[in-house]
């Protein structure tokens, strides 16, 4: 893997590069024993073409992002297979109330069960123990999981509606007022680009980790289209690539139980910015990841 050394700001106002160390060294673990990680070139590959800027609208890339996924391998994973399930649970557009069956509720269940088999949540749970961020007991702690992430809240201000949750945020994606929220899990983007909803505009220089041999973050850019409320563009979007469910879901349930806002991190040897912010005090009202600003 390459090497991102620090290097020095623009300006000497800025602080530069401040990484927390204890959150380095948990999410660097958790980084490093994630074994479901896909390898890319093997498990999928992507077609970068042309850059973009946050200001710039318009398709500067011809094709696809994503010009090679092995469906067949990566959803024989547990986890993966467990995760893709979820993704067609919840009706994107906010202030459409969700309702949720008693299948997908199974489904939730039967993901955040998957999970906990993986040696990556395990040490999650092991790690906000010993914070005095949860109990001992691992059906108290998968109860926590599900309350965090699958209750449903009201997004949309005046509504009635439970329209919402942390994880239709983070890992489906939501809109409003023909504007593109949320979605930051790579998975769902290859999912939603497949069938056509996705159009990939090109990627951000600048918050993209570029000069690797495998490609681990990505920002991009992409109109999103709806049958009925046509289409919506989502100017930067930043993404993990290849990572697994439960290695997302383990950084942010960290994140939101330890350390929210923003937060420079030394993930292994990528300098990274971690976001998450809460909403209504119980809930992820995002959580992403975006290359450290130089």
């Amino acid at each position: 893997m390459a090497q991102y050394r620090q290097q020095k700001r623009f300006s000497d106002n800025e602080k530069g590069f401040q990484p927390d160390e204890e959150l380095s060294d948990i999410l660097t673990k958790l980084w490093e024993m994630d074994e479901n990680k896909l390898i890319p070139e093997k498990d999928f590959s992507i077609n970068l073409q042309s850059s973009v800027s946050f200001h710039a609208r318009g398709d500067r890339s011809r094709w696809p992002l994503f010009d090679h996924f092995d469906e067949e391998g990566v959803f024989a994973k547990g986890t993966f297979d467990a995760f893709s399930k979820l993704l067609n649970n919840y009706e994107m557009e906010c202030g459409e109330a969700e309702v949720v069956t008693r299948e997908e509720i199974m489904e939730n269940r039967t993901f955040i069960n998957a999970i906990m088999e993986t040696k990556v949540m395990q040490e999650c749970h092991k790690y906000l123990i010993a914070k005095g961020k949860a109990k001992e007991d691992i059906g108290d702690f998968k109860c926590q999981l599900y309350n965090l992430w699958f209750v449903l809240f009201r997004r949309t201000r005046g509504d009635r509606d439970k329209d919402s949750s942390s994880f239709e945020h983070v890992f489906v994606g939501e809109y409003r007022d023909q504007e593109f929220i949320g979605l930051h899990n790579w998975l769902q983007i290859y999912l939603l680009e497949k069938a056509g909803k996705i159009d990939y505009h090109g990627y951000l220089k600048r918050d993209t980790i570029k000069d690797d041999s495998e490609q681990r973050l990505l920002a991009l850019q992409f109109t999103y289209h709806d049958e009925e409320d046509g289409p919506m563009e989502k100017p930067v979007c930043s993404t993990f690539l290849g990572t697994s469910p439960e290695f997302e879901i383990a950084a942010y349930t960290i994140l939101f139980f330890t350390k929210q806002g923003k937060t420079d991190v030394q993930l292994g040897e990528y300098e990274v910015e971690v976001a998450c912010y809460p909403l209504q005090h119980r809930y992820i009202g995002t959580a992403y990841i975006a290359a450290a600003k130089m």
